[in-house]
């Protein structure tokens, strides 16, 4: 066999596992458990770091203040040195909208040692647990919850016995460029954090998506989050991990009433939003940075290029490794670009996609190594920490 026939075979192995040995990462059914109503409804605060956030608010605040829950809860918003008033406007919209009652504080700037989120939500956990709340909602000002959100969280967590649980908010997919990279990005973090190995029991792995997530606050004080966690970029992950070492059982799942509200508009928005933080999941080890390239390209681009390679003389192994390989590849695609609610012919479109996501980590080492690092809203971290292994 020539060599792109061996390099076509050897992606269509690598399929064959992924489709059947990586926890079903494919599939889309790991959504919030349904519950009964528990006999008591614990108290929660809810707590939103925010940096300028002066136009995301008057969207997603109303959200949280319009909650229907049957407990005792009040939302903490932590005004993280924004210039664009957006603890003033936070105030108003609680004024002007009612419901649950918001206190607005602004810590300052961060510590040495501390990313900007983590020292908001320091802040706001600390100003939280001197009322006492059974449970942080820790969520951020982008995310829009439905009005029984709040309720379904803590049915999931108090019948379930999660000390944490987590939905992976569905994020918004208008424009061209986010309708071919958005669902990607989730069908990449659940590849590489299969949810039912993370809600597996006594499962190793663990992940969390920082846009929603219920914590007890006990648990949270066992697990020294934030303080242990506060360097690092990749937060929801880490804290995660945290969790999951002191002993926590920890859920995740898609979302079908929590949405991002951000807009992504251009490519260059979604850039940044991945370069940020690509090379900090990375570790910064130029080893791995190398492994994960030829990875992805022996996993997502080897198998259209040994397709038309084995159609133009390559050899018909190489034709019809690398056709079936892709076959696969479009078809574990699907069930997320339908809960997207996007065009299931885009689904051969992912090695276009996952050759953006290759050069947006290799920017994300360059940026790293240029010292600029990840750069968030006027920030800069130049040697950020991932989330932590053990």
């Amino acid at each position: 066999m020539s060599a792109v026939a061996w390099i076509a075979v050897g992606s269509l192995v690598a399929w064959g596992w992924l489709l059947l040995g990586q926890g079903f990462f494919w599939r889309t059914d790991q959504r919030l458990p349904s519950r009964a109503a528990p006999d008591r409804w614990p108290s929660v605060a809810v707590v939103v770091p925010a940096r300028d956030e002066a136009a995301m608010l008057p969207v997603s605040l109303p959200s949280l203040l319009a909650q229907d829950y049957p407990g005792t809860a009040e939302i903490f918003l932590v005004d993280d040195c924004s210039k664009d008033g957006t603890g003033d406007i936070a105030r108003a919209l609680s004024v002007r909208n009612g419901g649950l009652p918001v206190t607005v504080v602004s810590p300052g700037e961060p510590e040495p040692g501390w990313t900007g989120k983590l020292w908001a939500l320091r802040h706001g956990m600390a100003l939280a647990r001197a009322r006492d709340p059974e449970y942080l909602l820790l969520t951020d000002a982008d995310i829009a919850h439905e009005p029984d959100s709040l309720r379904e969280l803590v049915a999931a967590a108090e019948t379930g016995g999660f000390d944490l649980v987590s939905q992976m908010a569905r994020l918004r997919v208008a424009s061209v460029w986010e309708r071919l990279v958005v669902p990607a990005f989730v069908y990449f973090f659940s590849q590489l954090y299969p949810f039912r190995w993370v809600n597996r029991a006594g499962g190793r792995t663990a992940a969390a998506a920082g846009g929603c997530v219920l914590l007890r606050t006990e648990t949270a004080v066992r697990a020294g989050v934030p303080e242990v966690i506060r360097q690092a970029v990749i937060d929801d992950v880490s804290l995660a991990r945290a969790v999951r070492r002191s002993g926590g059982r920890i859920w995740l799942g898609l979302a079908d009433r929590v949405d991002s509200v951000r807009p992504y508009p251009r490519l260059a928005d979604l850039w940044r939003m991945v370069s940020r933080s690509a090379y900090a999941q990375l570790r910064h080890n130029p080893l791995v940075l190398l492994g994960t390239v030829l990875g992805l390209a022996l996993v997502y681009l080897a198998p259209p290029v040994a397709l038309v390679a084995g159609v133009l003389g390559a050899g018909p192994v190489a034709a019809w490794a690398g056709g079936v390989a892709w076959a696969v590849m479009a078809g574990t695609y699907m069930p997320v670009l339908g809960y997207y609610r996007q065009s299931l012919w885009l689904a051969p479109l992912l090695p276009f996609t996952a050759l953006l996501y290759l050069l947006m980590t290799v920017d994300s080492a360059v940026q790293h190594y240029r010292g600029r690092g990840a750069a968030w809203k006027g920030r800069t971290y130049a040697r950020p920490e991932a989330a932590p292994d053990q």
